[in-house]
C-alpha cells in the first residue's frame, strides 16, 4: 500500500504529462508535497515510474495506479461542488484529502450517486471504474453511524468524525482507521466493539462519530 506522498507524486506526473510535459521540474511544481531524490527512487524500485534523465513518466503498473489515484480526486471535486456546495476555494483541498481515504466500495457508490459523471467541475476527464461499464443505477449498501449498527452486525470504517484532533489519534492508536472492519460485540450495558481479535469499550458519542460501511452477513 502506498502513503499519501507517494500517491501525490504519482498523481502529479500524471498531470503533467496531460500537458505533455514531464520533467521532474514540472512535476515538482505540480505536486502539493515536497518530494527528494529518495521518493523517486523508491517508486522505481516499486516498479512504479521510469526515469531518463530530468524527464520521468509513469511504467504500466504506476499508470493502473495513478489512474485510480486520479479517479477518485475528481469524482471527490464533483461530490464536494455538486452535492456539498463547498466553494472552489475549499474544493481542491478537501477533494485532495477525501481522495486518499476513498475505499473501492465507497467510490463506486460516490460515482453511482452523481450518475457516472464523465468530466470533472473543470472539465478533465474522468477515468471510468467498474461501476460504468454497466452504468449501475442503485447503491448498494450505505454508510451509517457506527451507533446505528445492532449487536452482531458489522461494518467497514470508511471515515471518522471526531469532536478533536486527539480523540481521533486516539482511535488511530488502538487501531481504529478506515478499511477497518468492526462488530458491535453489544450495546448495553456498555457500547463494545469487536476488530482484528481486540475487544474495545466506547463512549457512545464517540461510535456516534465513526462512519462505517455496513457489511451483509459474510461480506467483509
Amino acid at each position: 500500500m502506498l502513503n499519501e506522498k507517494q500517491e501525490e507524486i504519482l498523481e502529479s506526473i500524471w498531470s503533467v504529462g496531460d500537458r505533455q510535459n514531464n520533467s521532474i521540474e514540472a512535476v515538482k511544481k505540480r505536486c502539493s508535497v515536497n518530494f527528494t531524490d529518495a521518493d523517486l527512487e523508491d517508486l522505481e524500485r516499486l516498479e512504479l515510474i521510469v526515469r531518463d534523465q530530468d524527464k520521468i513518466s509513469l511504467a504500466n503498473k504506476g499508470k493502473s495506479i495513478a489512474e485510480v489515484i486520479i479517479r477518485r480526486h475528481r469524482l471527490a471535486e464533483i461530490l464536494v461542488s455538486s452535492i456539498l456546495k463547498l466553494k472552489q476555494s475549499e474544493m481542491e483541498d478537501i477533494a485532495c484529502k477525501v481522495e486518499h481515504s476513498l475505499l473501492p466500495e465507497v467510490e463506486e457508490s460516490i460515482c453511482t450517486l452523481l450518475g457516472h459523471p464523465e468530466f470533472c467541475p473543470d472539465g478533465k476527464k474522468i477515468p471510468r471504474g467498474r461501476c460504468c461499464s454497466g452504468k449501475r443505477k442503485a447503491i448498494d449498501s450505505s454508510i451509517v453511524s457506527l451507533k446505528e449498527l445492532a449487536a452482531g452486525e458489522s461494518g467497514k470504517i470508511t471515515y471518522i468524525k471526531p469532536d478533536s484532533h486527539s480523540g481521533f489519534h486516539q482511535l488511530i492508536s488502538f487501531g481504529l482507521h478506515p478499511g477497518v472492519v468492526v462488530t458491535v460485540h453489544r450495546k448495553n450495558p456498555a457500547f463494545c466493539i469487536k476488530f482484528e481479535n481486540t475487544e474495545l469499550a466506547l463512549d457512545e458519542n464517540v461510535a456516534a462519530n465513526i462512519y462505517v460501511w455496513k457489511l451483509a452477513n459474510g461480506e467483509s
